[in-house]
Formats: C-alpha cells, sequence, structure tokens
C-alpha cells in the first residue's frame, strides 16, 4: 500500500502544491520522495512509501539506466513480474514487481502493457520524450485513484480525492470535478510546449469476466468444476504472499476470511514464512463473529488476537472513518469502524503489515442473502456483474481506506483476475444460491478439502457491520440511537432540499452527510447510489432486516 501524487501544466508555484501530497502520509509511512521534473518546470511527482517488496531499490519515482525518459509512480503489486522477464526477455534490473512496467510500455504501449499486468494497481507514467502521460487503474479498482483536469490542461492525480484540494487556484475546490479513476481503464494524455496535459486517448484495457492476456500460474482447467474452484483460489492466496515484510488474516470467522486464512496457513506451511501466521477478530460483548473466528483460529492453529470493541469507541471513530473513507453511503461506514478500528490495533500492537482479507466474495459468489430472491439465475448473474463494476465504489473501498489509514497494505484472492474470470464464466445455475444456501458452489469446492470445520464452512452469512455485535441488539441499531440525538425532526425535514442527490431519508443518513460535506464539500457525486439489498421491500441496508435472515 502506497500513496501516488502528480501535477502536470500547473500554472501556480508547484513547489506550495507539493504540500497536498502530505494529506495522504498515512498510506506510506515508510519512505518519502517528491520530484520536481527537470524537463518540465510545471509537472511533480509524489510518492509515499510502505516497503514490502525490494527495501533497497524499491523506492520511487521509479527510473531505470535503459529509459530514463521514463518515470513511474504506481501503488499495487504485480504478481506476475517475474513470469513477464521470462516471457519477454525483460532484463529486470531490480527486484521491485513494478519494473516490467516500465519495460511493457517502452516496448509495446499503454494498452499491451495494463492488459499483461496480473496484479492490483494504480499508476501514472511521464513519457519525457513523446510527451505522454498515461494513467492506470486495475480491473475491479482494488488499488485507489483520483484526478482532475481542467479545460486549461492542467492535470492532477492522487490515490485519495483529499490530496487534490487546494491546487487549482483559478477555480474554487467547489467548481473541480474530482472523480474516481474508472478500473480496468487506461487514459493516455498528450502534453504541449507548456507541459499541459490534454486527454487524448481512454481504452477500457479489462472488465469483470474478461479472461486474462498474460500466462497464468494455473495453466489448463479440468472437467472438475469445483477442483478447478479451489484451485484457482489457492493459487490466488498463493501469490499473494509475495511479500518481505510480514503477512497476517482478518478473521471474522465467516466463509470468506475463514478460507483466506485456511489456505493462507497450509501455503504458509510448504513454503515455510519462519513466524506464526496472526489472525484478528474484532467485536462487541457477545458479537457472533468473535465466537466463530475464535473456532477458526483454534481449528488452524494461528495466533490470534481478538479486538473487544466498545459502541463507544465505535460511534467515536465514525468522523475520522468518512474522513478516510471519502463517501458517505450508509452500509460502507458501518461495516468500516469495526476494520478501521481492528486496524489500528494491528499497526499499534504488531508487526504484521500485510493482511489478506475476503473482500469480494459476496459480489463475486451471491454471498448476499437478497440474492436468495432473484427473480432468476440470469437476474443474479446481471446483479453479480453490477456489484463487481461497482466494488470501488462500496467493499473495495472501504478494505483500501481502513487498512490504508494505519499504514497497511490489504490483499484480496476472491479478486484475482484469473479466478474471477474462470467464476463468471460459469452457468448462471451453478452460481446461484442452491437449496436456500448462498455461495453453495463455493462451500461445496472445499467440502472435501477438511480445511475448515462443516459448521464454518457452511455459516449462514452474517454482514461484517453486524457480525461485531450480537444478535440482541445489532450494531446498526446504535448508531441510529446515536444519531436521533445528534439530528432534530426539522433538520431531516430539509435534507431533501439541501442535499439533492442521494437526498439522506434517516438521521442516520443525514448525520453522514453533514460529516462528508464537512471535509468533502459538495463532492456527492463520488458515488451514484446508496449501496441497498435488491430484490426488497427493505428500507434499510442491514442483512438483519431481511426476513431469509431472520429465518
Amino acid at each position: 500500500m502506497c500513496g501516488i501524487w502528480a501535477v502536470f501544466g500547473s500554472d501556480e508555484n508547484v513547489s506550495v502544491q507539493c504540500n497536498a501530497v502530505h494529506r495522504i502520509t498515512h498510506r506510506g509511512p515508510d519512505a518519502f520522495r517528491i520530484e520536481n521534473i527537470n524537463h518540465l518546470q510545471n509537472a511533480c511527482l509524489g510518492f509515499h512509501r510502505l516497503a514490502i517488496v525490494d527495501d533497497v531499490r524499491g523506492m520511487q519515482p521509479m527510473r531505470l539506466y535503459t529509459h530514463p525518459y521514463i518515470w513511474l509512480v504506481y501503488n499495487g503489486e504485480i504478481y506476475n513480474h517475474k513470469l513477464l522477464d521470462k516471457e519477454f526477455d525483460l532484463s529486470l534490473s531490480t527486484d521491485v514487481d513494478g519494473e516490467p512496467m516500465i519495460h511493457l510500455y517502452h516496448s509495446h504501449g499503454a494498452e499491451f502493457m495494463a492488459k499483461h499486468l496480473d496484479g492490483v494497481f494504480a499508476f501514472c507514467i511521464l513519457d519525457v520524450v513523446n510527451r505522454k502521460v498515461i494513467l492506470g487503474r486495475d480491473t475491479y479498482g482494488v488499488r485507489p485513484l483520483f484526478r482532475f483536469q481542467t479545460e486549461q490542461g492542467f492535470l492532477a492525480v492522487c490515490s485519495e480525492a483529499k490530496g487534490l484540494f487546494g491546487l487549482s487556484h483559478s477555480m474554487s475546490d467547489d467548481e473541480v470535478k474530482m472523480e474516481p479513476f474508472p478500473p480496468g481503464h487506461v487514459e493516455i494524455y498528450d502534453l504541449d510546449s507548456q507541459g499541459r496535459a490534454f486527454l487524448k486517448e481512454r481504452v477500457c484495457f479489462n472488465k469483470p469476466g474478461q479472461f486474462p492476456m498474460y500466462k497464468t500460474l494455473v495453466s489448463s482447467y479440468s472437467a472438475d468444476i469445483k477442483k478447478n474452484v479451489a484451485t484457482l483460489l489457492e493459487a490466488a492466496v498463493d501469490k499473494r504472499l509475495m511479500a518481505e515484510r510480514r503477512i497476517g488474516c482478518l478473521l471474522s470467522g465467516g466463509l470468506d476470511s475463514s478460507l483466506v486464512a485456511a489456505l493462507l496457513v497450509k501455503l504458509a506451511k510448504k513454503r515455510g514464512l519462519g513466524y506464526p501466521l496472526q489472525t484478528f477478530a474484532i467485536g462487541m460483548e457477545g458479537a457472533t463473529d468473535l465466537v466463530a473466528a475464535r473456532k477458526v483460529a483454534k481449528h488452524l492453529g494461528t495466533e490470534h488476537h481478538e479486538v473487544l470493541m466498545t459502541p463507544e469507541e465505535g460511534l467515536e471513530a465514525i468522523d475520522d472513518v468518512i474522513y478516510h473513507l471519502e463517501t458517505y453511503d450508509i452500509t460502507t461506514i458501518r461495516a468500516s469502524v469495526g476494520m478501521y478500528l481492528l486496524s489500528k490495533y494491528i499497526k499499534q500492537k504488531t508487526n504484521t503489515t500485510v493482511i489478506l482479507s475476503g473482500e469480494g466474495s459476496d459480489e463475486l459468489a451471491q454471498g448476499y442473502i437478497y440474492f436468495h430472491k432473484a427473480p432468476s439465475a440470469e437476474d443474479a448473474d446481471k446483479e453479480t456483474h453490477r456489484l463487481l463494476n461497482d466494488l470501488y465504489m462500496y467493499d473495495v473501498l472501504r478494505g483500501d481506506r481502513t487498512t490504508s489509514a494505519w499504514g497497511l497494505e490489504i490483499r484480496v484472492p476472491f479478486l484475482d483476475h484469473q479466478f474471477t474470470s474462470y467464476y463468471l464464466s460459469l452457468k448462471p445455475e451453478l452460481r446461484q444460491p442452491i437449496d436456500g444456501i448462498e455461495k453453495h458452489l463455493l462451500r461445496s469446492a472445499f467440502d472435501e478439502a477438511e480445511l475448515l470445520p462443516n459448521e464454518i464452512l457452511w455459516r449462514p452469512k452474517e454482514a461484517f457491520s453486524d457480525g461485531i455485535s450480537s444478535v440482541k441488539r445489532s450494531w446498526f441499531e446504535m448508531i441510529q440511537d446515536y444519531c436521533k440525538e445528534q439530528i432534530n425532526d426539522s433538520t431531516l425535514s430539509e435534507a431533501a432540499s439541501l442535499y439533492p442527490h442521494n437526498p439522506p431519508k434517516s438521521k442516520e443518513a443525514l448525520y453522514y452527510r453533514q460529516v462528508f460535506e464537512k471535509h468533502y464539500p459538495h463532492k456527492s457525486h463520488w458515488i451514484p447510489y446508496f449501496w441497498m439489498p435488491r430484490w426488497s421491500t427493505a428500507e434499510d441496508p442491514s442483512a438483519r432486516t431481511l426476513k431469509h435472515y431472520k429465518q
């Protein structure tokens, strides 16, 4: 997890603008560098580093003696960097996983390069000879990227939107349209004689379900679908062990995090990592997740850390959580509080830096309870693709921001490119809930692997924002009670006219919106809608309000 920042075509004092890069210091606490580009006096690249691979030569902006005119800043992990070296005879000079990006861009261009990267990434390349800037982001937007461009040719880029505020003196922050960079895309900008940037081309190089262009670790599939699912998920976990820092795992006790933890333990023993694997769970007194996570950790033999949070701690953290998330979505905020406090514990109490987690499984494998109400397998398939396309604004955003806020790096095997493309290629009927059990295919793929106890492998879905509290009194009910004290009825009645885009309909939603607007005024367009279950009359996103959960 790192933080990247760049400006091009600035008509302001670049040395003053560079101060904005320090708003993302949390993403890279190990080192910092900022470079004014000699050939372009009005351009600057900034980088905050979290050192995971090649501690000596991994600093950015990155340049190579063989291609000194290409500058690279990126945030991410390229898991196939060694395979790319063999396939294209790149003659890599470092162990930095991002180095192939420079070689492939030089020899084959931006789109070809992006299509051949197996990993998660957000990058900015400056080509001073050809006077181009290239931006790109991975298929699911696992690594974040924001940017804005003015008609006058000023382009600004940052891992988080907070690093872009106050950069353009000719326009107020209210007027500047900062936007998340679209996942699976590459943008190419031309630089004019004054170094101003103008968009030339935007290309979608990959989308959910599209098979990868690069050579994969699993080269062929068997006739046994369940075997393929298990093999591909294990390979996804295996490649995410690429690190020179200690690796651990978030563990809620649900299917997704438990499977990842079990595979991590299996592979760690095979590789001989040399340290006990740590698992981490958080919850309040009586939390269902704590009980389940304890069973899994005992079964796997991990060094388990259990963090007990109070409602007061959770409520107090909401303001900071919204600042880091850069969203006002209700269910995202609810689920982020526990993850944010757990990440704080990991940073302050342990030396684990790389964290594996189960994000992406519910969207890919139809794990949400409301999928039981899908009218047809085809409708469920369409919903799966919609969720995956928008994932970068919701669960993926939660995973990135709550961990990066404390200088940790999250890795999400369920969003592995090869695994997702194979899973989505299967018939919709195989991927929908079967016999009243969501994620039936995923569960059955590991039914005979003896990785987990059956009571965990077949445990019904429990949303993280619900599982951190007891069944008797849910976390969302505690928040709602608190918000009733913060917001009066008359203020809520005016909310729709004050906030016409995604108008708040509850005191909780209005409270979140007020905090968001305090930090990011007039940026509500960053999310198109509130996350809500489909095919349901529920007025709240919590799964505990759905009939199937109560049954």
